[in-house]
């Protein structure tokens, strides 16, 4: 079930994200919490999803959310990029993620491999590249069959 909430913080969050070229990718609000959670998931329309956009986002929604008295009691508010654990499959995902440490499964052997990891440097018509530890990697798109976002923090 959503939470009722839900439409009011969304009709307050989607124009401070369009103002700074974001797109809302999920609205949760958790209220098993303690303090309850609201997270939102935003993603930069043009380009990489900063840890500096999403600090302006948080200040800017908590400002606003509080100004308006939209959650009445005390509650922990996260922005972030969506994607941990998730599997990339479009051209501006792999633009939005480059830089990012991921994990790359091929279906058959790769110089020895069949499960790569490094920072995503990008993908074009022939294969997905990475670095390995600063070496280039460009692994053919033919023969992959997982391209997923680690969480390095776990």
């Amino acid at each position: 079930m959503i939470h009722p909430l839900i439409a009011n913080i969304t009709e307050i969050a989607q124009p401070i994200a369009q103002q700074l070229q974001l797109e809302i990718v999920n609205l949760v609000f958790q209220t098993n919490k303690n303090p309850p959670l609201l997270r939102v998931d935003i993603r930069h329309i043009s380009g990489d999803t900063s840890l500096e956009i999403c600090e302006k986002m948080s200040r800017l929604l908590e400002e606003t959310l509080d100004a308006k008295d939209v959650i009445p009691s005390a509650y922990m508010l996260e922005i972030s990029s969506p994607g941990i654990g998730e599997n990339l499959t479009t051209d501006r995902e792999f633009i939005s993620f480059k830089g990012f440490p991921v994990m790359v499964e091929t279906n058959t052997e790769y110089k020895k491999h069949t499960l790569w990891q490094g920072n995503l440097q990008g993908r074009d018509e022939k294969a997905i590249h990475i670095n390995c530890k600063g070496k280039m990697v460009a692994i053919p798109r033919e023969i992959v069959t997982k391209v997923q976002l680690e969480n390095k923090s776990e």
